[in-house]
């Protein structure tokens, strides 16, 4: 379960450093990578949740 943390740490902070540092001009297009990036974000927050579940029923 650790490297699964230290990737969503990775994440994280790729997240947070392209909203402080990155952002694209367009208002539109800078949304659409929001969206799209919190989107795999959750995916891999339910990916986790499943492979936890997984490690339990075993």
């Amino acid at each position: 379960m650790k490297p699964h943390l230290i990737v969503f740490a990775i994440l994280i902070a790729g997240f947070i450093t392209y909203n402080l540092f990155f952002q694209i001009q367009d208002d539109r297009t800078n949304t659409v990578v929001n969206i799209i990036y919190a989107s795999i974000l959750f995916g891999y927050i339910s990916f986790m949740a499943f492979s936890l579940l997984k490690k339990m029923r075993k």
